[in-house]
């Protein structure tokens, strides 16, 4: 009987922990490509397994079009100088990043920069 109840336990574990260890690729990004939005920061969700930048910025035609820009992982972003409070709402920054190749107004960022001109990367430097 504990033996029975011990096989269900694994199989459930195994079961159930397997989609927290899969990951997606960057294919829905042109990722030969690199374009450049500014804007100011609406949100930066600082989680697992991606973070996320949220900018507000023109559309060219007098109005604004809020983006959603796709970082790396937070642990990533550590070791390139990140930090959760790197970006805070209501600053401005220009954010270097590959465009999705549906057309919508989202990207994979490359790196972004803050109005007074630091750069954070999305990689720590090679070493």
């Amino acid at each position: 009987m504990k033996r029975k109840i011990l096989g269900a336990r694994l199989l459930a574990l195994a079961l159930f922990s397997a989609p927290a260890f899969s990951h997606h690729s960057n294919v829905a990004f042109e990722v030969q490509k690199i374009d450049t939005v500014t804007g100011v920061v609406t949100e930066f969700l600082w989680r697992n397994p991606h973070t996320w930048l949220k900018v507000m910025a023109s559309d060219g035609k007098g109005g604004k079009v809020e983006w959603g820009l796709e970082g790396r992982a937070p642990g990533v972003l550590l070791r390139a100088g990140w930090s959760k409070k790197s970006l805070v709402t209501g600053e401005t920054v220009t954010v270097d990043y590959s465009p999705a190749k549906d057309g919508s107004k989202s990207g994979l960022i490359a790196r972004v920069t803050k109005a007074d001109g630091n750069i954070l990367p999305n990689a720590p430097p090679a070493q």
